[in-house]
């Protein structure tokens, strides 16, 4: 989640043109709806009508700014992110096809609930991207959410821990195709090693639209790996009354996580990759139990 090198700045000049792009089109979308929503103004015609008909009466015009005319100011979010992201000299870690696979899914349901696993410098895009929706980030490291809050302070983030290592990946994945991790239900309440439990419980309550796996560390052989988070994010889709939920996951030309995407969050309900990201779409499991874990 967190960028650890620095893009060439091709990559910087593009996600600046996809903000402004952005913000374009929430212009125009605002633009179009008020004036849906408010009745045309009164024509010449029917001035000069009204005048005619009541000649010792003035036509007041209004000096006051038309309701429409507050629609089109820019969220503050996305102000934010704009300055943020063009004075900044860290990019994103992910690059800009990655990204428009998420966008492409945010653009359909967005304002949404979006939980992220991982806290980085591409937290505030995620938030402004899902502009009005509720954008939750969960991160291992105290430190890094103080660093993150102090730039950032307007992000809804919480800290969790994670009690596994990447070298237990294979013995994880053994436990993981047992029938306690097979059982659908609440992750809170599930026997299965892999589910995490020790989220707030809001975490579980909310029906979660969209789910990104960035997190937690994953790149050397004591790191916690993403391993239990993969897990539970499919558990979460598939424990969800109804519907479905696009989980998205990172760094999958790394062994744990393309082998923990495939295994749990299946072949079967894979959508899409580009570069080392993986989109998902979990439907609910609760709406009928006896659909298999994976299709």
């Amino acid at each position: 989640m967190r960028s650890k090198t620095q893009y060439p700045i091709n990559v910087k000049l593009l996600l600046l043109g996809f903000f402004l792009a952005f913000l374009l089109l929430f212009i125009l979308r605002s633009s179009y709806s008020s004036s849906q929503q408010y009745p045309p103004p009164i024509s010449e015609t029917q001035t000069h009508s009204s005048k005619a008909s009541n000649p010792t009466e003035e036509v007041e015009e209004s000096t006051t700014c038309p309701p429409t005319q507050t629609c089109t100011k820019i969220p503050p979010s996305l102000a934010q992110a704009l300055i943020h992201y063009s004075t900044s000299n860290i990019t994103p870690q992910q690059t800009f096809k990655e990204i428009s696979v998420t966008l492409r899914v945010l653009e359909k349901k967005s304002p949404c609930n979006f939980l992220v696993f991982g806290l980085g410098h591409d937290s505030l895009m995620w938030s402004s991207l899902n502009h009005g929706g509720r954008t939750v980030f969960l991160e291992e490291d105290k430190a890094w959410i103080e660093k993150i809050k102090q730039r950032v302070s307007s992000l809804e983030s919480y800290h969790v821990e994670y009690n596994t290592k990447v070298h237990q990946a294979e013995e994880l994945m053994k436990i993981g195709k047992g029938e306690d991790c097979t059982a659908v239900g609440d992750p809170r309440n599930s026997k299965c090693q892999l589910s995490l439990k020790g989220f707030p419980s809001e975490i579980y309550e909310i029906k979660w639209d969209l789910i990104m796996v960035d997190a937690p560390t994953g790149y050397f052989e004591d790191a916690p790996g993403r391993m239990s988070a993969i897990y539970t994010a499919g558990l979460i889709g598939r424990n969800r009354e109804d519907g479905e939920t696009d989980v998205f996951v990172h760094d999958v030309d790394r062994v744990v996580e393309d082998k923990f995407s495939k295994a749990f969050l299946c072949d079967g309900y894979l959508r899409e990759q580009e570069g080392r990201i993986r989109h998902f779409t979990i439907p609910s499991h609760r709406a009928n139990l006896g659909k298999p874990f994976c299709p």
